[in-house]
């Protein structure tokens, strides 16, 4: 028995742990997406790519009229030291020893002289080339060098000894960083885009959506489930059909609806062709089946009206199958790309929702991810929670409307 138990137990814990797994690896880039929204824009090119946001400590210095970053350096006893770059890209020229070519050394071109002058200098093969001699003073010892290649390099001064310089390169120098966050990226993509006016927009459409879906929902589905005439169940049929023809085959004509009504280029041609759905209609019908006769017999009885029986007893009974149409229609209609980019003019900055935007901010800030990931999670953050939340009725509504029909 114990051993049973204890089977179980670590059949369930292995069971965790692939999950865990398996989660951790799909809400990553969600997290990254959202850390990198808070960078700043020379950070989100860092390589490797780091997680969290991070900012360069900069300090002020005597002589320097603008703050400059610090760097952590190793001074001339290989003590790890903090030190400020106050001049960059300074031309450095590597030299190879003639009688040791793998020992080089990198020196400015006033620290070499011309062996045999500048007009009689000598020259040498080496590696298959001929190339000028220098001479170089190391260890009090002149020695006879060639230049092998050139690089540029920063000069950094100790703040707390101005005396005490190093040269490096500063690409592979190890700047002093902070932990921080910058939110101003939220701002900047705002006003870049005019993204404020293209989610009231979206908000706009997305309600009127789902109230549309909603209410013609709920209507069909009561209507083909309650309610008897002829050729009800051939028109049912008919209606679900629809969700067969591919949404590419609809887009030509109705667009060429929408130019005939003169809705191109308006708002209202992202709501009215959509309040309309098969999927929805069907859903409703689905769960208003198991509904039980009798108690709408017994409201029918008492002199309820159609509508009365519908908002009083269907209506309230159907609340997980409502919070999934709703959630369903909100993201569709949230994350709608195709049929605006076809009926909203690219230039029509006021009417665009934020997929729009979007596609327009992806080229303005083409070399700023922080601002592109800035406005993608202004866009992906309340699906997310929609969904999040409304989950819950996902399973309930599918159990129950499988029940009957």
């Amino acid at each position: 028995m114990k051993s049973y138990k204890a089977a179980e137990t670590l059949k369930n814990i292995s069971v965790y742990i692939v999950l865990t797994a398996f989660a951790i690896i799909m809400i990553f880039p969600f997290i990254f997406m959202l850390t990198t929204s808070f960078k700043e824009p020379k950070d989100t090119f860092n390589f490797p790519p780091r997680l969290l946001p991070r900012t360069g400590v900069m300090t002020e210095l005597e002589g320097q009229e603008d703050s400059v970053p610090l760097y952590l350096l190793a001074d001339a006893n290989g003590e790890e030291k903090e030190y400020a770059l106050v001049e960059s890209n300074i031309r450095i020229n590597i030299y190879g020893d003639l009688a040791n070519p793998e020992q080089t050394f990198e020196r400015q071109q006033t620290e070499v002289s011309p062996k045999g002058g500048f007009v009689n200098q000598e020259k040498v093969e080496f590696d298959g080339e001929e190339k000028p001699v220098y001479l170089l003073e190391v260890d009090g010892e002149e020695i006879e060098v060639v230049e092998v290649g050139r690089t540029a390099l920063g000069r950094f001064v100790n703040p707390d000894n101005p005396e005490d310089e190093v040269l490096a390169n500063v690409r592979l120098s190890q700047p002093v960083e902070n932990l921080t966050a910058r939110p101003q990226n939220y701002k900047d993509v705002v006003e870049l885009q005019g993204l404020d006016r293209s989610l009231t927009n979206t908000i706009l459409v997305t309600l009127l959506v789902v109230l549309g879906t909603l209410t013609t929902s709920v209507l069909g589905g009561y209507a083909f489930a309650r309610l008897r005439f002829p050729g009800r169940d051939s028109l049912f049929v008919l209606y679900l059909g629809t969700m067969m023809i591919p949404f590419v085959v609809l887009v030509t004509p109705m667009y060429q609806l929408m130019v005939y009504i003169g809705w191109v280029d308006n708002m209202v041609s992202l709501i009215v062709p959509w309040i309309f759905s098969a999927y929805g209609t069907f859903l409703m019908r689905q769960f208003f089946l198991t509904v039980p006769k009798e108690v709408e017999e017994a409201a029918v009885i008492d002199g309820a009206s159609r509508l009365q029986i519908l908002w009083k007893i269907f209506i309230p009974a159907s609340t997980p199958a409502l919070a999934t149409l709703t959630t369903f229609t909100f993201l569709y209609a949230w994350n709608s790309f195709f049929w605006p980019l076809v009926v909203i003019n690219t230039g029509n900055d006021a009417n665009h929702v934020l997929t729009l935007s979007l596609n327009v901010l992806r080229g303005r800030a083409s070399d700023s991810p922080n601002l592109i990931l800035a406005g993608a999670a202004i866009a992906i953050l309340p699906p997310m929670l929609i969904f999040i939340f409304g989950q819950r009725f996902f399973v309930e509504s599918a159990t129950s409307s499988a029940v009957k029909g």
